[in-house]
């Protein structure tokens, strides 16, 4: 039971703090590159219209605004952070913890760039890997570096959980 409670743990550190790697590198970006961050409260109306029976849209911009879109939105995407988290350490496994390598989370953080090529965005009218997008060879290179990000942010939560003698 002790092995359990070490793994929630763990992977709840290292989830929620690689997505606020991923949040503060989001942030970084208007002043570095002069991109807006991800607007998390559209992927909460995508989830809220999944929930109606619509999983695709022309546009999720132009779909009607759903309550509660932004909260349903972060909380999602805390939660995809913690699910990825979970993926690392059901890999690797609690040594993970015990010492984390940035190579493992490297994997999984670039892996999981697979999530919105295929899924969200051409759910969301962006097509395949942003095909339908203005410029798709620039937002697939953001999505890129997000995620290689995200992969940094799983390897430092590690650590973090690991100086917390969480494993």
């Amino acid at each position: 039971m002790e092995e359990i409670m070490d793994y929630l743990i763990s992977v709840l550190i290292t989830g929620l703090g690689a997505t606020a790697v991923m949040d503060l590198w989001g942030i970084a970006r208007k002043p570095l590159l002069g991109l807006a961050p991800p607007d998390y409260g559209l992927v909460g109306r995508w989830l809220a219209h999944m929930a109606r029976g619509r999983f695709r849209h022309a546009s999720i911009a132009a779909s009607p605004a759903v309550p509660g879109e932004r909260l349903i939105g972060w909380t999602a995407h805390y939660l995809t952070g913690i699910v990825f988290a979970a993926l690392l350490v059901g890999i690797w496994g609690l040594a993970w913890v015990r010492q984390p390598t940035l190579h493992a989370a490297l994997i999984v953080g670039i892996g999981t760039v697979t999530a919105p090529f295929f899924l969200m965005q051409p759910g969301m009218g962006a097509g395949i890997a942003a095909s339908r997008t203005p410029r798709p060879a620039a937002a697939r290179l953001q999505s890129l570096i997000t995620h290689t990000i995200f992969g940094v942010g799983l390897y430092a939560a590690g650590w973090i959980a690991r100086l917390l003698h969480v494993a």
